[in-house]
C-alpha cells in the first residue's frame, strides 16, 4: 500500500515505528516469549490472599485494548486468546534509574492500542476489587500499524460492537479482535464438529478423505466450478459432493465411512447458501433410512447437549427442541397439509398446472422431480420449525435412492427440516447398477433439455456397483447450517471464518 492511501493515523503509527527502531527497540522481535498463563485462568483461579503465592510470578502476552494514563503510573487492558485482564505499570518499578525518560517516551508516546506486548509481574486485587497484574517487566512484541475500530463496552460487556457486514466478513481478523463474542461462535463450531467425530468414532465409523478435484462432478444436482488439469490436459471439476466416492469404499469392503467434505457449487449466495461449504456425509452397510433417522436423532440430541447443556436451543425468537424422537411426515402429505392439493400420481403437465395455480414460477426445462421440489420449497418447507423428517420422496427427485419397498413411484429418502430449512438429506442407497444406469440416463435427458444442475453419468461408479454394493444407508448433513442453528446465527457468513466476497480493489489492482 502506497503512502498516499494511508490515513493520518496510519502515517503517525509508521513514524512511531521508525522512532522505536531509532531507540534500539525491535518492533518485531523473535517469536519466542515465555508465556506461562492466560488472562482467563488468572481471573477464574486467583482468590486473593488465599492463593496469592501461586500467582507471585506470571508471564502473559496479548494486545493492548485500552490505556488510562495516571502520570507516573498507568492502567491498561491486555487481551489474549482467552479474554481480557487489566494490568498496572508504575514508572519507577518498570524503568529504574536513567531509563525513566525512555520509559516515558515509549509508553506514553510510542505505544498504541492494538500493539502486542509481553508482561511479567504478580497478580493483585485493586481497591475497586478488580483482579489485575502488577507489571515488573514489559516487552514490546509487535507494533500495530493500523488502528482498530472503536468498540464501546461497560464492565466487560460489549454494547456497541462493529456490525457492518462489509467489515466483519472482509476483515475477519479485525472482527475477531474487537468483537470477542465472534470467536465464541467459531469455538462452538469446533466443539460441534468434535462432538460429531466422537459420536461416529464411538460407533465404529472410519473417517476418510476423497478427491476434491474430480473428472465427473457427481453425487448431487448442482452446477460445478470447472478448472483444467495441466499435467493431464483434461478438464476437472471442484466436487459438488463426495457421495459416489464414499459408496465406492462401501463396495470395497468398508462397513461405515464418513468425511467432512468441503464442497463447491457454482450457484447463488444468500443467508443460507455459500458457494464453498462443509458437509458431513457417512455411509453404513446393511442399514436403511429408518435406522438412519434414529441415529440422526441421537446425534442431534448429543450436539445440542454438548453446546448448550440442554436439548432446547434458542434460535432467534424461537426455542427448538432436539429431544428425540422427531416428527415424520411424507412429502406428499406435507404438501397436501399446507396447500390442500394432493399431488400423488400427478404427471409433469399436471404439476405445472399446480404450480400455475399456486403462483409458483418455474422454468420450462425442469422435469417432474424439480417441479415437486419447487412446490414443497415454496409452500411447505418454512412450516417445519421443530425438527421434522420429511420422508418418502418421488423417484424423479432422487436419482441415487433405492425405490421404496412398499410404495410404488417413491424412494426411501428423508430430509431433516429444522427452523424451516433442510439440515440433512438421507437415503436407503440405490445399489442396483441397472436401475442406477437408467436413472443417470434420465438425468442426461434433463441436461439435454437445458437443466444445468442435472447429474453427469459416472461410468466408473456404475462399474463399481456392478461388483456389488451391499444394502447401504447414507446421509449428508450441512455443517454450516447446523452451526447456524446451534449458535443462533442468522446468516451462513456468520459461521464461516472467511466467506466469499467480491475482491477488493486495493492499490488499484483488483483482488490484490
Amino acid at each position: 500500500m502506497s503512502v498516499s492511501h494511508l490515513s493520518e493515523q496510519e502515517i503517525i503509527r509508521r513514524e512511531k515505528l521508525k522512532e522505536l527502531q531509532s531507540l534500539g527497540i525491535d518492533p518485531y522481535p523473535a517469536p519466542l516469549y515465555p508465556v506461562s498463563i492466560t488472562a482467563a485462568y488468572i481471573k477464574e483461579q486467583y482468590k486473593g490472599e488465599e492463593n496469592k503465592a501461586d500467582f507471585a510470578q506470571v508471564c502473559l502476552a496479548g494486545r493492548i485494548m485500552s490505556v488510562r494514563d495516571m502520570g507516573k503510573a498507568s492502567f491498561a487492558v491486555l487481551q489474549d486468546s482467552t479474554g481480557k485482564i487489566q494490568f498496572y505499570l508504575k514508572r519507577d518499578e518498570i524503568a529504574p534509574g536513567e531509563d525513566k525518560t525512555l520509559y516515558d517516551k515509549v509508553w506514553k508516546h510510542l505505544i498504541d492500542i492494538g500493539d502486542i506486548v509481553g508482561i511479567k509481574g504478580y497478580v493483585f486485587t485493586t481497591k475497586t476489587g478488580e483482579t489485575s497484574v502488577h507489571v515488573t517487566e514489559l516487552t514490546f512484541l509487535t507494533k500495530s500499524l493500523k488502528p482498530l475500530p472503536v468498540v464501546k463496552s461497560k464492565e466487560g460487556e460489549v454494547f456497541d460492537a462493529v456490525t457492518d457486514p462489509e467489515f466483519k466478513y472482509r476483515q475477519r481478523y479485525a472482527d475477531l479482535i474487537i468483537n470477542p463474542q465472534v470467536k465464541d461462535t467459531f469455538i462452538k463450531r469446533t466443539l460441534l464438529i468434535n462432538t460429531i467425530r466422537e459420536f461416529l468414532n464411538g460407533m465404529g465409523a472410519i473417517e476418510v478423505d476423497t478427491p476434491v478435484l474430480q473428472s465427473i462432478p457427481g453425487g448431487a444436482a448442482a452446477r460445478p466450478f470447472e478448472t483444467h488439469h495441466n499435467a493431464l490436459d483434461v478438464p476437472f471439476y471442484l466436487r459438488i459432493a463426495n457421495e459416489l466416492y464414499l459408496k465406492r469404499l462401501i463396495v470395497g469392503g468398508f462397513d461405515w465411512v464418513y468425511e467432512f467434505s468441503r464442497n463447491f457449487r457454482n450457484e447463488g449466495m444468500d443467508r443460507t447458501h455459500n458457494p464453498e461449504f462443509t458437509v458431513l456425509e457417512w455411509y453404513t452397510a446393511y442399514k436403511d433410512y429408518f435406522w438412519m433417522m434414529e441415529v440422526t436423532e441421537q446425534l442431534m440430541e448429543k450436539i445440542a447437549l454438548a453446546l448448550h447443556g440442554t436439548t432446547v436451543v434458542p434460535v432467534g425468537e424461537k426455542q427448538i427442541d432436539f429431544k428425540a424422537p422427531f416428527k415424520r411426515i411424507t412429502i406428499h402429505e406435507a404438501i397436501k397439509e399446507n396447500t390442500g392439493v394432493d399431488i400423488t400420481g400427478m404427471d409433469e403437465p399436471q404439476l405445472r398446472t399446480v404450480c400455475q395455480d399456486l403462483k409458483i414460477s418455474v422454468p420450462n426445462n425442469i422435469g417432474k422431480g424439480k417441479l415437486i421440489d419447487e412446490i414443497f420449497s415454496e409452500t411447505s418447507e418454512h412450516v417445519y420449525v421443530q425438527p421434522t423428517f420429511i420422508i418418502d420422496y418421488p423417484v424423479e427427485m432422487s436419482p441415487l435412492t433405492k425405490k421404496h419397498r412398499s410404495k410404488e413411484g417413491l424412494v426411501e429418502r428423508f430430509e431433516l427440516m429444522v427452523n424451516g430449512k433442510e439440515i440433512a438429506n438421507a437415503y436407503t442407497e440405490l445399489n442396483d447398477p441397472i436401475d442406477q444406469r437408467d436413472r443417470f440416463e434420465e438425468q442426461l435427458k434433463l441436461m439435454e433439455r437445458g437443466d444445468d444442475e442435472a447429474m453427469f453419468i459416472d461410468h466408473d461408479f456404475l462399474r463399481a456397483l456392478e461388483y456389488g454394493m451391499p444394502p447401504t444407508s447414507g446421509i449428508g448433513i450441512g455443517i454450516d447450517r447446523l452451526c447456524m442453528l446451534m449458535t443462533n446465527q442468522p446468516s451462513i457468513q456468520d459461521v464461516l471464518l472467511f466467506p466469499q466476497m467480491r475482491p477488493e480493489n486495493l492499490d488499484g489492482q483488483s483482488g490484490k
